[in-house]
């Protein structure tokens, strides 16, 4: 009989707690709770040995970091634009052919035997980023006397963590190095700013990107414009039409202009006004500033790799009598080829 109580017990604390982290990371909170407890029952541990259950609820919550990562991409409107590679990712390594050329064409051959011509591709092995976050310390005393689900609150500020730096950084890889034939980079020709260091973005600016892309014969389905926060703040001062059509604060989707799917995001990366793109994470100086990112997303890829969680339990630190728990993750988004990315940078006044 005790031993029964103690089952029902167990099950019902699964249940608390599967349905607590479910609602931390934005997912039904019965799932949560049936997916728990079925982890428990698979591996064979539903007594109850404390407030962590080592192999329960590190595979439960690898599961749902996996599910959150995937539902975080989806409602970003940009990337989900990008076709995704994630089932060639094998050991967080994607192989791509790197295509030598194409066979010459005979136009009215009359000279026989045709010649025998060789098409050299290549393997060209592309490596996903590798994210991993630093240890978060959690005494068994804390977790006793908090009254919410402190171990759902850090497990989410994990995921937040990872995707805040993954698609910062996979917005500066989608933008191009510098100008180029293949990868136009733009300056505003607008008025001055408010604050006098920078001229505002105009449609003007747009159609010439527009006009770019044109010219490199980029097909129109498929384009993607994604605003840097300067850039939406200068059409909503100047431009009515586009303020009317500013409404999706969800996504970030903005209604179409001139053929390409418009987007905002708050973290894009700062060009020189020689239109050279600064590396990942440098600290814009005078003249440099976030650029408005545009590319044709049938070009572009990502994949997502493999999600590992990392626990450690009080029980198992006697003298600390602490819970450790951090994660890692693969991920990259990259263009197949450098071309049809551009980019729109302020100018200086």
């Amino acid at each position: 009989m005790k031993r029964l109580i103690s089952l029902f017990f167990a099950l019902a604390v699964n249940a608390l707690m599967g349905a607590t982290l479910a609602n931390a990371i934005d997912i039904s909170p019965l799932a949560g709770a049936v997916g728990l407890n079925a982890g428990a029952i698979a591996a064979g541990q539903l007594e109850l040995t404390g407030v962590l259950r080592a192999g329960i609820y590190t595979e439960v919550w690898t599961g749902e970091m996996i599910k959150a990562f995937r539902n975080s991409i989806e409602s970003l409107g940009w990337l989900a634009k990008i076709r995704s590679y994630d089932q060639y990712a094998e050991n967080d390594v994607i192989h791509f052919v790197n295509i030598g050329g194409d066979p010459d064409v005979l136009v009215n051959n009359t000279t026989y035997p045709i010649d025998i011509q060789s098409l050299a591709d290549t393997d060209k092995p592309i490596g996903l980023d590798k994210y991993q976050t630093k240890a978060t310390r959690l005494t068994d005393d804390e977790l006793h006397a908090i009254s919410y689900d402190k171990m759902g609150s850090v497990i989410e500020r994990h995921r937040e963590a990872i995707d805040q730096t993954k698609y910062s950084r996979a917005i500066h890889a989608l933008a191009p190095g510098a100008n180029s034939a293949a990868t136009p980079v733009l300056l505003t020709t607008g008025t001055a700013s408010p604050d006098g260091t920078r001229k505002m973005l105009t449609r003007s600016d747009l159609i010439q990107l527009k006009k770019a892309y044109d010219k490199l014969k980029v097909p129109t389905a498929g384009r993607v414009l994604v605003l840097c926060p300067d850039h939406v703040a200068d059409l909503l001062e100047n431009d009515q039409k586009f303020a009317d059509q500013y409404y999706n604060y969800t996504s970030g989707k903005i209604a179409n202009m001139y053929g390409f799917e418009v987007y905002e995001y708050i973290d894009n990366p700062c060009f020189k006004q020689d239109k050279t793109k600064l590396a990942y994470g440098a600290v814009p100086g005078a003249g440099e500033f976030m650029a408005s990112v545009s590319f044709f997303a049938p070009r572009m890829m990502k994949a997502t790799g493999s999600t590992k969680t990392y626990m450690s339990e009080a029980k198992d630190n006697p003298t600390t009598q602490e819970n450790l728990v951090n994660f890692r993750h693969y991920f990259i988004a990259l263009p197949l080829k450098n071309e049809a990315i551009g980019a729109v940078v302020s100018a200086t006044v």
